[in-house]
């Protein structure tokens, strides 16, 4: 059964920062010595102000996931997530992310920064083996993931069947792909990015489900690129074959 929703413990103040601003915070838990900087003494008044409780201790890591959870902890209404066939709608044309497996919170939020930095609204991820939307991945993204459309799948192969049923072409990652992601006019195309996990890569029944897999041509002197890293920049390849519209030109 899919979870009803992610994000409903969050530390770090981006984190808690983005989520306030969504309107999902129901209580907030902060150090003293914090609310006297500006940022977090806004915070606090926002907080108030929108009817959220606003607790002021002396230090919060007796309650954190977190080893630095920056002395703010708050308790949130989940990001809820969707149907894949919904997600697939946020994008024309559809540009979808599907992590295989990644087991690094951290990793994850690194790339739903990523994401939003690059144009996109997607992200698939399977229930089974793969690292919790906790606090963890939230304080990584610092808010990325209030403006994702996330969807949870029983398994990376279903996600990838019901996809290819969708008309979307299925492009993954892998050192010893067949062409380099550069350049792919493919990418043009309704397209989804399968990342595998770190050191791992792709499992052998995502990559026989595929289309296609592409490498990242690297110095010999590198054997690998982290997951966070090659997702990144296929995440900005195929925002620039697209000519997607960013903050500045993407040449």
């Amino acid at each position: 059964m899919a979870s009803a929703g992610i994000g409903d413990s969050l530390e770090g103040f981006h984190a808690v920062r983005a989520a306030l601003d969504a309107g999902r915070v129901t209580t907030i838990r902060v150090e003293n010595s914090r609310v006297r900087r500006k940022d977090y003494a806004q915070l606090v008044h926002d907080a108030i102000t929108a009817g959220v409780p606003v607790r002021q201790v002396d230090d919060v890591r007796d309650a954190a996931v977190t080893a630095a959870p920056q002395g703010i902890l708050a308790r949130a209404r989940p990001i809820a997530v969707v149907p894949i066939e919904k997600a697939v709608r946020a994008t024309k044309p559809p540009a979808v992310l599907v992590l295989d497996h990644l087991e690094d919170p951290r990793n994850i939020g690194a790339i739903a920064r990523t994401m939003v930095a690059a144009g996109w609204k997607t992200l698939v991820l399977p229930e089974r083996r793969s690292a919790p939307l906790g606090p963890t991945a939230f304080k990584a993204a610092v808010g990325a993931f209030e403006h994702l459309v996330i969807s949870e799948v029983k398994s990376t192969a279903d996600a990838l069947r019901r996809l290819r049923k969708m008309g979307i072409w299925l492009v993954g990652l892998d050192g010893e792909g067949e062409q380099s992601l550069f350049r792919l006019d493919l990418l043009k195309e309704p397209v989804a990015l399968v990342v595998g996990a770190e050191g791992k890569g792709m499992t052998h029944l995502a990559k026989d489900l595929v289309d296609l897999t592409v490498h990242i041509p690297i110095h010999p002197d590198i054997e690998s690129l982290n997951a966070s890293v090659a997702a990144s920049l296929a995440l900005y390849e195929v925002s620039r074959m697209r000519g997607t519209k960013l903050g500045g030109p993407l040449a």
